[in-house]
């Protein structure tokens, strides 16, 4: 069966049920825009590690990390829903990403769009302390 879009799932059903966990599957934390090439080299230092990445959205800046929620079952459906987070529990359907592609302003997934986004906007490093990538 494929995924009905969100206006297509039948009255009285629970969007989850059609749903991969997609919010299970991944965190984003808000980080401060970065201004300077110390800051750019942070977000370098975040996209060196696996399973995470940088993007923009609506003016905001967040470190992306692609981890599965270790109550999911093999189904993505939760197995400590009685006992889940505050945070599970004031999340809602109504927001959720169910028909979301994943599209955002900017997405850094490696040390190199980092820093060629930081020349972009800052101009080339002459400073010796942080050396160019390979």
């Amino acid at each position: 069966m494929s995924k009905p879009k969100r206006t297509e799932v039948p009255e009285g059903h629970i969007l989850c049920e059609y749903c991969g966990g997609k919010c299970c599957r991944y965190f984003a934390l808000e980080i401060d825009k970065p201004v300077d090439w110390e800051d750019f080299d942070h977000i370098r230092w975040y996209v060196l590690h696996e399973n995470a990445a940088v993007f923009t959205e609506n003016g905001g800046w967040f470190v992306l990390y692609l981890s599965r929620c270790r109550c999911l079952d093999e189904n993505n459906r939760c197995t400590d829903y009685e006992h889940r987070p505050n945070i599970c529990r004031k999340y809602t359907t109504e927001r959720c990403e169910y028909d979301d592609d994943w599209v955002y302003d900017r997405y850094f997934g490696t040390p190199q769009q980092v820093w060629e986004y930081a020349e972009a906007v800052l101009g080339p490093r002459y400073d010796d302390n942080i050396r160019t990538p390979k």
